[in-house]
């Protein structure tokens, strides 16, 4: 154990004192200097951007709750007018008028579209279609024994309707739409010939539909938005519906409908005394339904990425905030719509406020600080740069062969030596590849040295290329060279010297014009597997007598072992 300890201290001292030059020492002080300079100044923005965005958020949470209690209204009406409808259902008044009513009915339902008026005018008119017309659609139904009572019913809740249309108190639109064929509307109808047209797309509306108890099995207040033909095209329209119900019976829905300027107004009353910041509600699918914005006045359309964003944080929660290229959004889902209230602060209004103005300060101090201190560096690492160009060159030069490129002799037996400890510390084998050409003397003499060292250069090559990355080459004498395998069993090292002996016997090397020469190997092997030791001088000096014995045999060729153990 001991040890393993020195083995990873050594190879800790060996990367702390490869990794600590000048140069570097001089870029982790100005990393430091300005780490800490751009922390201060961060701290002061983020507590300016705290207290902003604690801003913003209040700003859009009071927006917000005046919008909800703009909507509240609208949702307490239609849940007073389905009270009294179903008390009405309960309980109809026993008033000629609305008696004579149900005998009108009576005699006008086979027609194609008729209404009924009370002749005091104090309550809208009832709109209806015919029974064959109720009978050729299967949502739609005068298969109700209250038949008569919702009638009556329906025409109660005309007179609150005509009461609240008459002293003002909305503009929306009002509705409510029979299963049995009638509906009522707080807006007049364009053209009384066009009941069947009017009553066939109430029923067809979305709303309408999303009332049915399979689709609201909850019989719950609903919003919802859609386009919608108008004489001037189609436009989108919103809605608030609540299904009518008594004694489980689906009778009809009321709704409000709203267009989008209704929408805008309710916004705007929400909006007053907050000058600063864009305002839009969107529907659940990001479908934009009002702005703050003056009219005629587009607002930039959000992009695809950053709705997916903004879908992304709605699941998370209730309210937050987003930061854009530049644009700061806050949003809020609001209480009583199903959809959400956004905030947008453009980066130009966030520069002319109080909050942009410090943070400029704060990022010209910075900025000039930092400056300094970049030209500072700048002097300091070129001064050290030449000295760490020339100290690389000449650690370089003392750990390499210049002329093999590969480690020299005492490099290569030093790290060798390491390798072989920490081999032996983790239990795994260590094998020795002595490598010598064959002739070599011969090639001088004939061919002269600069042929010699193109030769010896082209060995490196061939053996850089086969060994692995963990491996170790170097040349430890005129022509011979030494492979230190970590890790490597006899078997793979003698593979390996196998596959170098035969590439460098396979290539011929261009010597002259026309001249080309093939040279060969010897190779011996040894390993620490054989007899357990792991000394790299010990390994060498067998690997040197195989590789001998390879070269007494008729050289080119491989020994993996000694004579005694063939």
């Amino acid at each position: 154990m001991p040890h393993v300890t020195r083995v990873e201290s050594s190879r800790w001292l060996n990367r702390l004192s490869r990794h600590a030059n000048p140069g570097r020492v001089v870029n982790v002080c100005f990393f430091i200097v300005l780490l800490f300079s751009t922390l201060l100044t961060w701290r002061e923005v983020a507590v300016l951007e705290d207290a902003y965005i604690s801003s913003q958020r209040n700003t859009l949470e009071n927006v917000a709750h005046e919008l909800n209690n703009q909507l509240q209204v609208n949702i307490d009406r239609l849940t007073f007018y389905r009270n009294g409808m179903q008390a009405a259902l309960k309980t109809p008044l026993a008033f000629e008028v609305l008696r004579n009513a149900d005998v009108d009915f009576e005699r006008l339902r086979t027609q194609h579209q008729w209404s009924i008026s009370l002749n005091n005018q104090r309550t809208l008119p009832v709109f209806g279609v015919s029974d064959a017309f109720v009978n050729e659609t299967t949502m739609l139904s005068r298969e109700n024994a209250l038949l008569s009572n919702e009638l009556t019913a329906t025409l109660e809740v005309g007179y609150l309707l005509r009461l609240s249309t008459t002293l003002k108190r909305t503009t929306q639109q009002m509705l409510y739409v029979s299963r049995a064929g009638f509906f009522i509307s707080s807006n007049p109808l364009a053209n009384n010939n066009d009941v069947v047209e009017q009553y066939y797309a109430l029923v067809t509306s979305p709303w309408f539909a999303d009332q049915s108890q399979e689709n609201n099995p909850s019989r719950d207040i609903r919003w919802l938005s859609w386009m919608a033909d108008t004489p001037n095209g189609e436009m989108r329209r919103v809605a608030v519906s609540l299904p009518l119900d008594y004694q489980h019976y689906w009778h009809g829905v009321l709704a409000i409908e709203f267009s989008l300027p209704q929408m805008k107004e309710l916004l705007m009353l929400a909006k007053q005394g907050e000058a600063e910041g864009e305002y839009r509600l969107y529907d659940r699918k990001m479908n934009l339904i009002a702005t703050s914005l003056d009219a005629g006045t587009t607002p930039a359309p959000l992009s695809e990425p950053e709705k997916a964003q903004l879908a992304q944080a709605f699941e998370k929660g209730t309210r937050g905030d987003l930061r854009f290229t530049t644009r700061y959004v806050n949003w809020e889902k609001l209480r009583n719509y199903d959809g959400v209230l956004l905030r947008i602060h453009h980066l130009d209004e966030g520069v002319r406020g109080d909050f942009g103005t410090i943070s400029i300060a704060l990022g010209m101090l910075w900025l000039l600080f930092t400056s300094m201190l970049i030209l500072s560096w700048v002097v300091i690492r070129r001064m050290v740069r030449n000295m760490s160009t020339l100290q690389g060159s000449l650690q370089w030069q003392a750990w390499h062969d210049g002329l093999t490129r590969l480690y020299n002799r005492s490099t290569l037996f030093d790290l060798a030596d390491k390798a072989a400890k920490h081999s032996e510390a983790q239990g795994l084998p260590v094998s020795v590849i002595q490598l010598d050409l064959d002739h070599f003397k011969s090639i001088n003499d004939r061919f002269g040295h600069q042929t010699g060292d193109r030769v010896l250069s082209h060995v490196a090559g061939m053996i850089g290329a086969q060994i692995r990355q963990e491996d170790l080459a170097g040349r430890v004498g005129g022509e011979e060279f030494c492979i230190v395998l970590p890790g490597a069993t006899r078997e793979e090292a003698c593979a390996m010297a196998e596959r170098i002996r035969a590439r460098i016997n396979s290539r011929e090397i261009l010597i002259g014009k026309s001249a080309t020469l093939r040279i060969s190997a010897s190779l011996g092997v040894s390993s620490s597997d054989e007899k357990g030791l792991y000394g790299i001088e010990y390994l060498q000096s067998i690997a040197d007598g195989r590789l001998y014995l390879a070269k007494q045999k008729g050289r080119n060729q491989v020994c993996c072992q000694d004579d005694e153990s063939q």
